[in-house]
């Protein structure tokens, strides 16, 4: 099969489950699956592939069945990137006007930012739900965030692409952010493919590219998939870290966020409004979601959620008791003018040699820096 793929043969699906349950199970060693990533890298694979590769990673473990959750689950997805909090104030938005957010979400890893790691800026707050705890938190407030837990495939997969140069395939891609997505049960699935210095996807073709691929294997699996582009050019929002991310998307809640972070949000509920049929058009969406933010109901829907999963809420009224760094220098310019441009990637990994993100999968986070 890997010299089927090396001289740009197409498997077939029974061949592509035979690799995945193969490598799953530990009967395919890393050295050969290796083989066959780079190979896929470098040969690409077809739709049919894809989408077989995608249905093989999420039957790799268990499945979310939503289906006892009355009324329409969404989930969102953000390909990675600087300053990225926007499921904090999203997914509280979405549910203050009820629509379930079913939201899985993973961690941090090299320059971009994880949702879990944010969260965990609370003290006490759970990330590790069992499957029972996330369906009842989403039964009695409407919305649960969550460790990831599904597509045991895809975890071991991607570890073995993160060291062997694999990672930007377009197809490989796809697969891995879709067969958990699909695992986890939504009925609305919104992508927000980033573009740009901070992102996987270094320019708008590529991120185009991804974002077909993946409204492709999410219309196939009978899932509304709905693809946003946003900008990676710079960091989203002022603040880069978990605690003071946590800090801004407080703000954002009360109407007081930056304008980019504000206007994303925005977008992205937008799709989701439409798609569960709250608004007739986009127009009445952003209303909305506008009003949630000024009359209050998604900051109330923000500390119901963080309360429900064991957080400390008194540090939503006074963010400042979130956890602060031990050293704050400020650096200011010594002479006038204005930012033409910000190397987005570069910022990114200088928070994370500060302790923000992770340099390699066991590297402890520092939630302050």
């Amino acid at each position: 099969l890997i010299l089927k793929k090396r001289e740009g043969g197409c498997l077939t699906e029974s061949e592509i489950n035979y690799i995945v349950k193969g490598y799953t199970q530990g009967s395919i060693p890393d050295y050969q699956m290796s083989a066959f990533l780079m190979a896929v890298y470098f040969k690409g694979l077809s739709d049919e592939e894809t989408f077989a590769l995608t249905k093989a990673m999420t039957d790799s473990g268990e499945k979310l069945d939503l289906s006892c959750i009355p009324g329409v689950k969404a989930d969102k997805h953000s390909t990675g990137g600087v300053g990225d909090k926007t499921t904090l104030v999203l997914a509280t938005m979405i549910a203050s006007l009820g629509i379930n957010m079913a939201k899985m979400s993973g961690r941090g890893l090299g320059n971009t930012g994880g949702t879990i790691d944010k969260l965990e800026s609370f003290p006490g707050f759970n990330t590790s739900l069992t499957n029972e705890q996330f369906i009842e938190n989403i039964k009695h407030i409407g919305i649960a965030v969550n460790g990831p837990t599904l597509s045991p495939a895809d975890k071991k997969i991607y570890a073995l692409r993160d060291v062997t140069a694999t990672v930007e395939n377009v197809s490989l891609i796809a697969s891995s952010i879709m067969s958990k997505k699909l695992a986890a049960g939504a009925d609305i699935i919104v992508l927000d493919v980033k573009s740009g210095s901070g992102a996987f996807m270094k320019n708008e073709h590529d991120a185009l590219q991804l974002a077909h691929e993946m409204v492709k294997i999410g219309k196939a699996s009978n899932k509304q998939t709905i693809a946003v582009i946003s900008d990676m050019n710079q960091p989203l929002g002022h603040n880069i870290g978990n605690a003071l991310e946590v800090v801004e998307a407080i703000e954002t809640l009360k109407g007081k966020g930056p304008a980019d972070l504000h206007n994303l949000c925005i977008a992205l509920g937008t799709q989701i409004l439409e798609a569960a049929g709250k608004a007739s058009d986009a127009a009445q969406a952003k209303d909305m979601l506008e009003l949630s933010l000024t009359n209050g109901t998604a900051y109330s829907k923000f500390k119901e959620f963080i309360k429900t999963q064991g957080g400390d809420i008194s540090n939503i009224d006074n963010p400042m008791k979130l956890v602060n760094a031990s050293y704050i220098v400020p650096v200011i310019s010594n002479s006038e003018g204005y930012v033409e441009s910000i190397e987005c990637e570069q910022i990114g990994r200088a928070s994370m040699i500060l302790g923000a993100g992770r340099k390699d999968k066991d590297s402890l986070v520092d939630l302050s820096a």
